[in-house]
């Protein structure tokens, strides 16, 4: 038995909803459980994705035996191809995954042009591989996309499941429940450490079946009179099947919207998860040669996202649809938290232009893909784990899930409530938080990966909060006087009924500032400039009391 601890140190998705990442080490040997994303808030100015920081694993690399990825949403795949091109595609190691996951995973690594370099290999359940001093083992689970897989980690010192995102769903759409029975089988044998899905810890009862939506589906449809646009996630298969089964039944074409839509559509076809009619589908450029009564529209944007298809459509900026009176969209899937700001602000949009708009308040036409209260209980019950760390939760819903531990018999000492960098560290004693790391949030921005702390979105966030000043002056060379009237441009500073007068003003401060610094005999541009932003930023501030972007030009002539 190896004398170092072993580790499992969670780098997202502990006191947040998204970018799941968990590091299990062992011996120092690495697996990596999930890569995922999530998408920007408001203030993250022009942010594209918010992935998990990678720099605990830059410089351990070689030591990372796997990556093992629970299924195919965003949250839990989504950051795979960043994080194999910031440590190397060259020395990637293994992924593995179910083959729907893995499938999406090598879309994904295509699209950044690592699918040559990096392995992605299919797991059924039931195989056990050996990766370093671990045994992996996938167990089949239930949620709202195919193939949803626990993760196994077993040592000499006990096993680690990683539950993923999960439901016990009694009647799932593709007819594979959960695999109840190697569940308690594990935790007949002794799991030790249970890391397990936090989402809907504060929902009392049993989760809704996903095939519950598909009859509601098929009656709203039969109710619109107009074209029907729905909106859900691109990778919840099941929904895009159920709502392909409502527009069948309604007589309606589907045209399907929205890259990563299109793509998980015939990733699904390929793999069987996904029947669509022989000449059900319609492409956007015939949308006109039908009517709107014989169209539904399956879209991606059902969180808001900047650049989705739905929010365009919504701002008339789509290319290929364009909404108007009549029109119905469907919200076939609730906000996840923090989301519900963009969500609303589309939805707004929809009805100014005319569209009904329908979502789960309207009618029951999602389910959750996330246990709820007793789902998390009879969790617990089967595996029957000695330490307890809830997962993949804001820190209410952490807490909650400790409670629930406590409820079904789990010690209190022996349940950890986590947070992101902070590692559980487990050996024969017992377990305890080790010293926390480094984890933080990387930004995507267009194609480049930047810290928080980077200068581009702090200067985005004052330009949109207070504007921005471009003052140009123009000096002479030989004794750095004024020989011409300043230029002042400013965009986005509220002071249109005195501009004239405020104008005049900044150019006193201007002239003065420059009369001072050549008296100081200051002539290097660089600290002119410096004076001329100092001055000018506390006139402004003072004038205003706002802290626009200053930005002083100096012309030597």
């Amino acid at each position: 038995m190896s004398t170092t601890p072993l580790r499992v140190l969670p780098l997202g998705g502990l006191g947040e909803i998204g970018k799941n990442m968990t590091v299990v080490e062992y011996d120092d040997h690495i697996v990596v459980v999930d890569v995922g994303l999530r998408f920007p808030t408001a203030e993250m100015v022009g942010i594209d994705l918010v992935l998990p920081d990678f720099n605990y694993l830059r410089d351990r690399v070689d030591d990372i035996e796997a990556i093992v990825i629970t299924h195919g949403h965003e949250d839990h795949l989504g950051a795979l191809p960043w994080m194999l091109r910031e440590l190397g595609a060259d020395n990637a190691p293994p992924v593995y995954g179910g083959p729907l996951t893995m499938a999406m995973a090598r879309s994904k690594l295509d699209e950044h042009k690592l699918g040559k370099l990096v392995e992605c290999h299919d797991v059924q359940p039931g195989e056990i591989l050996e990766v370093g001093p671990f045994d992996l083992e996938l167990v089949h689970l239930t949620h709202s996309i195919p193939d949803m897989r626990a993760v196994a980690l077993t040592t000499d010192l006990g096993t680690v499941l990683i539950t993923g995102d999960y439901k016990f769903d009694q009647t799932p759409v593709d007819g594979k429940p959960a695999d109840v029975q190697r569940l308690a089988e594990l935790g007949k044998r002794g799991v030790l450490l249970l890391c397990g899905d936090s989402t809907n810890a504060d929902r009392p009862g049993f989760s809704p079946s996903e095939s519950v939506a598909g009859p509601h589906l098929t009656e709203v449809f039969g109710r619109c009179e107009g074209r029907i646009v729905v909106t859900c996630f691109a990778s919840n298969i099941h929904r895009v099947q159920q709502v392909v089964d409502a527009a069948s039944a309604n007589g309606r074409k589907v045209c399907l919207i929205g890259r990563s839509m299109k793509k998980n559509v015939n990733i699904g076809r390929s793999l069987g998860h996904i029947d669509v009619p022989e000449g059900m589908l319609v492409q956007p450029r015939e949308l006109d040669n039908f009517p709107d009564e014989k169209i539904v529209v399956i879209s991606t944007g059902s969180q808001g996202e900047p650049l989705s298809a739905l929010r365009r459509m919504a701002h008339k900026d789509h290319h290929q649809v364009e909404l108007h009176d009549g029109d119905t969209v469907v919200f076939s899937a609730t906000p996840i938290p923090g989301n519900e700001r963009a969500v609303n602000d589309t939805v707004d949009r929809l009805y100014q232009i005319g569209c009904t708009v329908i979502t789960t308040a309207d009618a029951p036409i999602h389910a959750s893909g996330h246990g709820y209260q007793e789902e998390i209980k009879l969790m617990l019950n089967l595996t029957k784990p000695k330490y307890v760390m809830p997962f993949h939760g804001d820190h209410k819903r952490i807490k909650l899930h400790g409670e629930l531990a406590e409820k079904v018999g789990v010690p209190a000492e022996n349940i950890f409530r986590g947070e992101n960098g902070l590692p559980l560290e487990i050996d024969e004693n017992g377990a305890a938080f080790g010293e926390k790391e480094r984890s933080g949030v990387i930004f995507v921005d267009g194609v480049d990966l930047g810290e928080p702390a980077d200068a581009a979105l702090r200067d985005r966030r004052m330009l949109s909060a207070d504007g921005i000043f471009v003052v140009v002056a123009t000096i002479s060379e030989q004794d750095g006087s004024s020989v011409a009237d300043p230029e002042v441009i400013f965009r986005g500073v509220p002071f249109k009924d005195e501009a004239d007068r405020l104008l005049d003003e900044l150019r006193e401060v201007v002239e003065a500032s420059l009369e001072g610094a050549a008296k100081d005999d200051i002539k290097e541009i660089d600290l002119l400039q410096q004076q001329l932003h100092d001055d000018l930023a506390a006139f402004v501030f003072k004038r205003l009391k706002r802290r626009p972007m200053v930005l002083p030009v100096v012309v030597e002539i």
